[in-house]
């Protein structure tokens, strides 16, 4: 297997204002043609990141490249290779929106047409209208486009889809899938975890300007417990003295058992083994939700009911 230069890259990261260390030793490493998810709470660090990577400021230490490159002292070579889309794009007002695509097309020198003519038209975007008149969604459109249309190797996006009703938070979804299939590396900054979760490849968690977590949701599940939640035709015989296993409860419902509880992943089977003797009657497994992981990478809890977002459902039987 050959090395890949990875496409983004940082090592001990630092960079202070007077007496604030907004990164503080900052590792991130970003593979070409993955999707990866970067999370951490407002002030953790993530936009400094980003300003540092695209040649916006300049780190006070450590180590930062993008595309193998110093992105300080060649950011224009770097720019050509990406596009960046932030959380609240600031446009020409006295512009149309189609207008705006074309300054922004200029700036990037190589958009694919016909496909910016198929984002327009998946999210309803009307180019005809003066920025002015624009919702913030409809500026988040526009900024998206722009982005989507080129064939930069590397998106970077920052809070992207704010702004955005549920049906266009798919259609960005569907397209980045899409991206992602013609191997375009995306940095993916976010607070809704839901559209991470359903895109990212790998994720890293950072609070206070250091990375505190980095892996695949099922490198990081791997350390976290799993919810279950079994209806069995008697009751299981020695549950709680499997290893691993909390939050135990258990209730006689008529002729059914309701047992609940959670358990370290790497014991779930030895759970489950004794659940199936019992007589299942229904069994939900439910791995932790991103959010789950994202709050306890920061030091807190969720109730065990609460762990799992939606569509994280990992087994039902009935």
């Amino acid at each position: 297997m050959t090395d890949t230069i990875p496409v983004i890259r940082t090592e001990g990261l630092t960079k202070v204002f007077g007496k604030v260390r907004a990164l503080d030793g900052l590792d991130l490493t970003v593979q070409p043609g993955e999707v990866h998810g970067f999370l951490g709470p407002n002030g953790a660090g993530k936009s400094t990141t980003i300003r540092v990577l695209l040649g916006l400021m300049k780190a006070t230490s450590g180590r930062a490249e993008l595309f193998g490159g110093d992105p300080w002292n060649d950011a224009p070579r770097l720019h050509r290779r990406l596009a960046y889309v932030a959380g609240d794009v600031a446009l020409w007002p006295g512009l149309t929106g189609g207008q705006c695509l074309d300054v922004l097309g200029s700036t990037h020198g190589s958009v694919d047409e016909q496909r910016r003519a198929d984002l327009v038209e998946q999210f309803q975007l009307d180019p005809t209208k003066q920025v002015r008149d624009y919702s913030k969604g409809n500026r988040q459109k526009v900024a998206l486009i722009a982005a989507l249309a080129t064939d930069a190797e590397l998106l970077v996006l920052d809070e992207p889809t704010s702004g955005l009703d549920p049906l266009m938070e798919q259609a960005f979804q569907q397209r980045i899938r899409n991206r992602r299939e013609h191997g375009v590396t995306v940095l993916l900054s976010s607070h809704i975890m839901g559209e991470v979760e359903a895109l990212a490849d790998r994720v890293s968690i950072i609070r206070r300007g250091r990375t505190v977590t980095s892996g695949t949701l099922a490198d990081l599940r791997r350390h976290t417990r799993t919810a279950v939640h079994a209806v069995t035709v008697a009751a299981p015989g020695a549950l709680t003295d499997i290893k691993g296993l909390a939050d135990f409860q258990l209730e006689r419902l008529n002729e059914l058992t309701d047992t609940r509880f959670t358990i370290d992943s790497d014991h779930l089977d030895a759970a489950i083994g004794r659940l199936h003797v019992a007589g299942i009657h229904t069994l939900t497994v439910t791995p932790p939700s991103l959010g789950a992981l994202f709050l306890q990478s920061n030091g807190e809890t969720l109730d065990p009911k609460e762990s799992a977002g939606d569509g994280s459902l990992a087994e039902v039987v009935q």
